[in-house]
């Protein structure tokens, strides 16, 4: 398997534009920031200046998609370009298996100083010193330098990235990977300088109560966000004071959706859409916004495209490289998205298109409230209890119902947050009957299936409580097929 991958990757070619042509890439990605949570996508409860900015000076993305809503897969995903069961590392934590290729080290390869900072998770666990690759995984291959952080005293790892960008080479174009801590749970950024968020100015979703503490949580939660703000802002001062911002490709991005109910490990929006800025002041036009469906996936080999490397086959997404100057041009047609394993037993898989949203569900017994941080979380205690005392509208009571259907399928032009099931609607037979042929088309060219025995719960569903100190693997998705050697991308 790893001479196959090896093969790929002297496949892919170098376009061989000037050397100080290429443009430096920075990528920033926060960790469970939903897509609804920054002011520049319409939260006017929270302040995002610099994220904002960025969004005023380059391109926003409205439809840009996750392919899980779990932390170390998506990454996975975006690294390897690979759907999570493609990567062999579908479930959260799951090793990475080291046939698996990743853009930077393409980077690397083709002559850029590559560096990563921040907090790690590319389903391996590091060390605590820098540059300490124990345990790292094969990941390492893509870096020339490696800094760690751990989510300690309450910081969100951002305190290197600055650094690392004075220190680097001086004479190589750049890739960066700044990956924060916040907002993952839990919550340390109350008192940061100039973090404001106030409970009563939070925007409350409809599927949470409206409570004292739902709204405190909230708060701190914005909190956290404005913190990576703040790094952002310092990330973009850093360019400037350098002059290398004008062809510097500064993306931004999340690894999945907000750590509470409903959000983050599902496949609604909520969970599975993602904010996507992207600014590269030599190549966009400032406040530009793109509707095309894309999926991050396709940002690999969109950056490779960028900077004059051809992707490998392995990649399965494409590159949207010609929506930055044309932003109104069609893309995707369908993005897919996956649940796996993630301190809870599933097997869920989603096709969406720009109108309608496509779910099946091989685990429907289970009830699914979300991730054990956020079942632990004030809001969800709060909606619990609530619950018992009968007190919740249909929207908030979605969340307890078990079993799920085994099928939804969603109008999602007239019904953006996914709350009317019209599986059985006869007016939408022919709809649904397509997208379940689209799913079944995916599944079997990318080579996923739902093995009998999936990895099972660690965490009790109630209460969020550890069941076992260590995780009682079960068999990945797609592996008896071989899925993380298939290159094959499925609909597009």
């Amino acid at each position: 398997m790893i001479r196959f991958f090896a093969g790929l990757l002297f496949s892919a070619g170098i376009l061989l534009p000037a050397m100080a042509q290429r443009p430096n890439i920075v990528f920033i990605i926060g960790d469970d920031v939903g897509c609804y949570d920054l002011g520049c996508y319409g939260n006017q409860g929270i302040q995002t200046p610099n994220i904002d900015r960025m969004a005023a000076e380059g391109m926003t993305f409205g439809n840009a998609y996750l392919t899980t809503s779990s932390c170390s897969p998506s990454r996975v995903s975006i690294l390897t370009g690979r759907y999570p069961h493609n990567t062999g590392a579908a479930e959260l934590h799951s090793p990475l298996p080291a046939n698996q290729l990743f853009f930077p080290e393409l980077l690397r390869k083709a002559g850029y100083y590559t560096a990563q900072a921040g907090k790690w998770h590319f389903g391996s666990l590091p060390g605590k010193e820098e540059n300490d690759t124990a345990g790292l995984g094969p990941a390492v291959r893509a870096f020339d330098r490696i800094s760690v952080s751990w989510k300690e005293n309450g910081d969100g790892g951002e305190e290197m990235w600055v650094k690392i960008l004075r220190e680097r080479p001086k004479d190589k174009p750049f890739f960066m990977w700044f990956a924060a801590y916040d907002s993952h749970r839990p919550w340390g950024a109350d008192g940061f300088p100039g973090n404001k968020a106030r409970p009563s100015e939070v925007w409350v979703p409809e599927f949470l109560w409206d409570g004292e503490a739902t709204r405190r949580d909230l708060a701190s939660y914005y909190n956290e966000i404005m913190r990576l703000d703040y790094y952002v802002g310092e990330v973009m001062k850093e360019l400037e004071r350098e002059g290398v911002a004008g062809n510097t490709l500064l993306v931004f991005t999340s690894d999945n959706g907000r750590p509470f109910p409903r959000s983050k490990t599902w496949l609604y929006d909520s969970g599975i859409k993602t904010p996507l800025l992207i600014r590269w002041p030599s190549h966009i036009r400032p406040g530009s916004h793109a509707s095309a469906l894309v999926s991050v996936i396709d940002l690999a080999p969109t950056l490779l495209e960028a900077a004059g490397v051809h992707p490998p086959a392995a990649f399965q997404g494409k590159s949207f490289l010609a929506l930055l100057s044309d932003p109104g041009r069609p893309f995707r047609t369908y993005v897919f998205a996956e649940h796996n394993w993630h301190d809870y037993e599933a097997w869920e898989r989603m096709v969406r298109t720009k109108n309608f949203l496509y779910i099946l569900n091989r685990r429907p017994r289970f009830q699914a409230w979300g991730p054990a941080d956020a079942v632990r979380s004030p809001s969800m205690r709060e909606l619990y209890q609530q619950w018992q005392n009968h007190r919740l509208n249909e929207k908030q009571r979605n969340i307890f119902q078990a079993p799920r259907p085994s099928e939804e399928f969603y109008q999602v032009s007239r019904d953006p947050f996914q709350f009317r099931n019209l599986a059985g609607d006869p007016r939408f037979r022919g709809e649904l009957q397509r997208l379940r042929a689209v799913l079944r088309q995916w599944e079997e060219e990318t080579g996923d299936d739902c093995p009998d025995r999936l990895t099972p719960d660690q965490f009790d569903r109630i209460t969020g409580e550890q069941l076992y100190p260590r995780i009682r693997w079960g068999q990945m998705p797609g592996k008896a097929l071989g899925a993380d050697t298939i290159t094959r991308k499925g609909p597009f």
